[in-house]
């Protein structure tokens, strides 16, 4: 176990947008790796990869469908999680992938705005 938890936090509502209309068995996934992601030093690489530029995928499957959550590591090491979404091709979507980088961008400048 890892003796300090990582903090997460959801940017806006974009993960609330994916997780609340999620069937409960899901939901219930996506809490336990989420579990894992915040309690474990190493985080298996099964449930957590890089993919670029300081963007994260929070890897899961559920009822034989591929989830992933996307993230990052804000300057306070807080686990900032973006939009989640049902996996249905082999590569991660690019689109995907652009739409965390955008996300990110407003994160910052959001927090920059407000003087943080």
């Amino acid at each position: 176990m890892y003796n300090k938890e990582r903090i997460l936090e959801p940017y806006q509502d974009y993960f609330w947008d994916f997780y609340n209309p999620l069937k409960p068995e899901v939901k219930e996934k996506v809490d336990h790796v989420l579990q894992i992601v915040i309690s474990l030093k190493r985080i298996p690489r099964n449930f957590y990869k890089h993919l670029e530029d300081g963007i994260y995928e929070i890897r899961f499957m559920a009822g034989g469908n591929a989830y992933r959550v996307f993230a990052f590591f804000n300057e306070n090491q807080r686990l900032i999680l973006l939009q989640g979404f049902q996996k249905k091709t082999r590569k991660t979507p690019r689109n995907e992938i652009e739409k965390a980088k955008r996300l990110r961008k407003n994160y910052y400048e959001t927090r920059k705005n407000k003087g943080r």
